[in-house]
């Protein structure tokens, strides 16, 4: 192989995002102090670049610009260039996006920004052009004027940073609300969801449209607190649009980024671990309500999914390898082509699917009649695919054919006069065959980061699908995973890491972070009632207290108390494509309240969505995990106490009736006979007569004991 033309600070570096960029022409450098104090010492501006590795833009724009020689040749001129992951510095992604927020009315990524040698922004957009174009100018005009302004306009220039730097620090000055919390914050909430609600389509606003977990699972708890069919309504009629879609990868299950028009049929192809964790449960809180084989359906392809390409397994030899990928026993084809995993490692989740290959957006999934049948080898079962999946000569994508649930079983069996039972076992070994078929592609690059908060939403998600639905192999990914960060991505004294890879844990956890695998953690005790992982919890939970907790006002911020000084310390409290780090914090806090009886954990949850009460009412889509936890809150709270053997048939019968259920505001314990326990809840709690028992309480006070489900499903309403 021939030595790459060009190489940069950016080759040192573990990030895959930054990795792809270490051999530009541009002379980036990672954000640090080399770089900031380069910008000081010779008085010039920050070009930061912001992205990440599955963003399809991020590599449209490196390709036209940041591999441009003439391009970079003025940015090094003219520029100190910062390249930042925003999946490895939330922080500075969050301080920056406010900025070209503020400054554009818009935000995505690429980001491109522009700060002074204090890291103060005072200019920015996202992706630019390499020549004017829809009249947006070309990015070496913006270089060029941004590097104008600074030389010759420099006081202009000053004031325009100072100004954002105040705006950006408003959010650690906000107070909470003079007004205690109510139900009428979740009624005001709902009205005004309504007016967003797509009822053709499902999903919330228009084109393009992302799945919004958090707002489903707030219309679910608000359909069990109310009663309201159309709240369901709301949630079920999106939940099956976007499992039927493009948006749901019909043959490898899981869902990708988010849909570019209003119907769910083309996505941006890339797949996100946070959108799947997510979605997981919110798929699993509907099969409880309704019980319809189509969600479970969903739930376990997306955990094939996620257990087969991107979860990091032990591996001592090439069988067990060919278990996890199907029949290829080839680990390179396992881990990805671009994967550095070594094998004797175990747990942990992957960041990050690529929407391209070979260049292309989406060439991996998408398909053509004579591809389908050439695969098939039979005429009779390829029409009965493309019936099923809407797949045409004309296509549905740039000439070929996103699959998507275009038509049901009934309706193709009656479409081509044969029976159902035909249809269906034609489309089931067909859906195998294009699947094993699509393997022999070219496959999606994959980000191999291990990132605490992405874990934590996984850990929670196959914690609580796997004990609910009985996928022993999705609640051992949960434990190796927590396992894995607990062993891994701890520091020495006891705090966390934000990242991992290449065999290195890197910077420091943020509140996100915390609150994301405390609450995983959570559910693992609840999953699997090891109080190892509740112990855990209480720990670091008492660490995010320390490093987070506002000292003056209510909240939490998003970074450390000995974190690196920023242009500005700011608090997190609107939901993005993850929940926020304060919603995520008082959900976990008021859930270990429950728990462990520390009341005080309840007040500090209280006092944090006291600071968004008129908001949430305003805004419900920018604040589901809050108006879910405000729902907790309000709602009296409900333990389910199980004392009996976990291995005996009587006792698993007790936790499926709990579990089965939606039971969003409940909280679940067990003790094993004659067990040592450290939960209030647990206390002088036994078995009956030599049978297991369930207690159900209310706020600590209990019911008398039943021993058979029957019997506590009248309990649990």
């Amino acid at each position: 192989m021939t030595e790459p033309k060009h190489a940069n600070r950016l080759k040192n570096e573990t990030s895959p995002y930054l990795l792809q960029h270490a051999h530009n022409p541009v002379d980036w450098f990672p954000w640090g102090e080399e770089a900031l104090q380069k910008a000081r010492t010779e008085d010039k501006p920050i070009f930061l670049s912001i992205g990440y590795s599955a963003c399809h833009w991020c590599h449209v724009m490196e390709r036209e610009s940041f591999e441009n020689e003439a391009i970079a040749e003025i940015m090094n001129q003219l520029f100190i260039n910062i390249k930042v992951d925003r999946e490895e510095r939330p922080d500075l992604d969050s301080i920056y996006m406010d900025a070209v927020q503020v400054m554009t009315q818009h935000g995505g990524w690429p980001m491109s920004v522009f700060l002074m040698p204090d890291g103060a922004p005072f200019y920015g957009g996202t992706y630019y052009p390499p020549e004017p174009r829809h009249g947006m100018p070309s990015f070496q005009q913006v270089l060029m004027s941004v590097a104008d302004a600074y030389e010759n306009r420099n006081e202009q220039v000053q004031g325009q940073a100072k100004k954002l730097t105040e705006l950006l620090a408003g959010t650690a000055q906000i107070v909470p609300a003079d007004q205690d919390l109510g139900v009428e914050t979740l009624d005001q909430a709902l009205d005004n969801l309504a007016e967003y609600f797509d009822e053709y389509d499902g999903g919330f606003g228009s084109e393009p449209k992302f799945p919004q977990p958090m707002t489903l699972d707030f219309a679910m708890s608000q359909y069990k607190r109310t009663g309201n069919a159309e709240l369901l309504y709301m949630a079920e009629l999106t939940l099956e649009k976007m499992a039927k879609g493009g948006l749901y990868d019909q043959l490898g299950g899981g869902f990708h980024r988010y849909s570019t028009d209003s119907v769910w049929l083309v996505p941006h192809f890339e797949k996100m671990l946070y959108d799947n964790a997510q979605l997981l449960r919110t798929y699993l809180h509907a099969w409880q309500i309704t019980k319809k084989p189509f969600y479970a359906c969903v739930i376990n392809e997306t955990i094939d999914y996620v257990l087969r390409e991107m979860t990091l397994f032990n591996s001592g030899n090439n069988s067990d390898v060919a278990h996890v990928s199907g029949n290829n026993s080839d680990v390179a084809h396992v881990f990805g082509n671009n994967s550095d995993v070594t094998l004797g490692q175990t747990g942990g989740f992957f960041s990050t699917q690529d929407a391209d290959t070979e260049g292309e957006e989406g060439k991996f999934f998408v398909w053509t009649p004579d591809e389908i049948e050439s695969v098939l080898g039979d005429a009779e079962q390829a029409r009965f695919v493309n019936a099923h999946y809407g797949v045409s000569a004309r296509g549905n994508f740039e000439g070929k054919n996103i699959l998507n649930l275009n038509m049901e079983i009934a309706e193709v069996a009656q479409r081509f006069g044969t029976d159902e039972a035909t249809v269906d076992a034609a489309i089931s070994a067909a859906k195998q065959k294009l699947f094993d078929a699509r393997k022999g592609r070219v496959t999606p690059g994959r980000d191999e980061k291990i990132l605490t908060e992405w874990n934590g939403l996984m850990i929670h998600a196959m914690a609580a699908c796997g004990a609910t639905l009985g996928r022993t192999d999705a609640l051992e990914a949960s434990q190796n995973a927590a396992d894995f960060i607990l062993k891994n991505m701890s520091q020495t004294d006891e705090r966390l890491y934000r990242s991992y890879k290449d065999g290195q844990a890197k910077f420091n956890a943020y509140l996100e972070d915390y609150a994301a695998f405390i609450r995983g953690l959570i559910a693992l005790y609840e999953a699997t009632f090891e109080l190892r992982w509740l112990a855990e919890a209480s720990r670091l939970t008492q660490v995010m207290l320390e490093q987070f907790a506002d000292s003056e006002r209510p909240g939490f911020f998003q970074t450390g108390v000995d974190h690196e000084q920023l242009v500005v310390r700011r608090k997190d409290f609107i939901d993005n494509a993850i929940p926020s780090g304060n919603a995520m914090a008082a959900e976990a806090l008021l859930r270990l309240s429950v728990l462990t009886g520390n009341e005080s954990y309840r007040k500090r949850a209280a006092e944090t969505l006291m600071m968004m009460k008129d908001a949430m009412a305003r805004q419900p889509t920018g604040f589901g995990r809050m108006l879910t936890t405000l729902d907790a809150l309000l709602s009296p709270s409900q333990e389910v106490a199980i004392v009996g053997d976990p291995a005996d048939g009587a006792t698993q019968k007790l936790l499926a009736e709990v579990r089965t259920r939606y039971l969003p505001n409940t909280v679940l314990a067990l003790k094993a006979p004659n067990a040592d326990n450290m939960l209030p809840l647990l206390a002088a709690r036994d078995m009956v007569d030599g049978k297991a028992a369930a207690y159900v309480c209310e706020n600590y006070v209990c019911k008398l004991p039943v021993t058979d489900a029957d019997a506590l499903a009248k309990l649990l309403g």
